[in-house]
């Protein structure tokens, strides 16, 4: 088992060094904003330390740690003001006393974009009625198994199956599909956690209808659109998380990840050609674990300005949160980077577990 361990994290390197060759910096970016308002609000550091049906997204691994006969969960937010819709849903139940498997269904798409093709009738005249509407989605599937094993104790591994759909009204949509790989392992009150995602390199298949275009782009001068196949690029994400408690009703979590990209230079705080490395860090204050303060810093980026000068950004979270018996209902306030009030969004989470009696 450890040699396999091993291999696969070699094969993840390798395969990142050839892929960023030709793939693009960023795709699928819909798969990296995060689920859950527990999640978002400590500023997506869970991968050490996420324990219940949102691991099928964070850490396979975790997944172990749901206690209930069925976890759900749904989640919803808004961005840029209400243009952008982003849903959530997921399911996890046990299979036997060794192993978990869950079910995740992610949405990120703008609904209503006005198709003004046919604006003009054939006098010049505009008539609005001729307006259409699509929308410009995103789906992603992911199908999650989690097992505990023998090889080290308290060693957890999961993994995911994950489809892909992009859809752009009726102009162009693509399949995709890929794997993700998660391990975690607790010792006392330190939690270790390690997310690789896109273990092969998520394949986007891109099919485009041209023929609804055609005519407006070579009129315009614009570029046919082509058939093409998209890769998302490996990444490794390292966590480490601690409980203390404090006297017997309080306790405070924290939490850190390493999100370590392989496509080259990016703005982040560590950078080189090889790879670059994002921190995220997070905070949970709870009470009794019934009611949760939490709040988390992250995806700091550096800058230029119009003048050539630089300056760094970073989204700071928030969010609470309240346990009734099986019940949690969990709160994010988050912003996209810059502290701009017109770019923070509310996003909520519901979770519930069901027990056969």
């Amino acid at each position: 088992m450890a040699k396999n361990i091993i291999f696969i994290f070699v094969f993840f390197l390798l395969s990142s060094e050839v892929l960023a060759q030709s793939a693009p910096k960023y795709s699928n970016e819909f798969l990296s904003i995060g689920v859950g308002a527990r999640g978002l609000a400590m500023s997506n550091s869970q991968v050490a330390h996420v324990s219940d049906v949102t691991s099928g997204y964070w850490n396979p691994a975790g997944l172990l740690e749901v206690k209930d006969q069925y976890e759900f969960t749904l989640m919803h937010a808004e961005y840029f003001a209400g243009i952008a819709k982003y849903d959530y849903a997921a399911f996890a139940t046990p299979v036997d006393s060794m192993s978990h498997l869950g079910i995740s269904i992610i949405r990120f798409a703008i609904d209503d974009i006005p198709d003004t093709r046919f604006l003009y009738d054939a006098n010049g005249a505009i008539n609005y009625d001729k307006i259409r509407f699509f929308s410009a989605a995103d789906y992603a599937f992911l199908l999650t198994y989690a097992r505990r094993v023998n090889l080290i104790e308290g060693l957890k591994l999961g993994a995911n199956f994950k489809i892909v759909h992009r859809k752009a009204g009726d102009f162009a949509n693509a399949w995709g599909f890929g794997l993700d790989a998660g391990a975690q392992l607790k010792r006392k009150n330190w939690q270790f956690g390690l997310m690789l995602r896109d273990v092969t390199g998520t394949f986007n298949a891109w099919t485009h209808n041209t023929e609804l275009v055609i005519d407006v782009y070579t009129q315009t001068g614009n570029e046919i659109p082509e058939n093409s196949v998209e890769v998302t690029l490996p990444k490794a994400i390292l966590g480490v998380g601690r409980y203390i408690p404090v006297k017997s009703k309080f306790g405070i979590l924290a939490s850190l990840d390493l999100i370590t990209t392989f496509d080259g230079k990016r703005n982040t705080v560590v950078k080189s050609d090889f790879a670059s490395i994002e921190p995220a860090l997070g905070l949970e204050f709870d009470y009794k674990r019934i009611v949760f303060l939490r709040m988390g810093a992250g995806n700091i980026q550096e800058v230029k300005d119009f003048d050539e000068s630089t300056y760094k950004t970073f989204q700071t979270n928030f969010g609470l949160g309240v346990k009734i018996k099986n019940i949690t209902i969990d709160y994010a306030l988050t912003d996209i980077g810059d502290q701009s009030e017109s770019l923070y969004s509310h996003v909520f989470s519901l979770k519930a577990g069901l027990n056969k009696k």
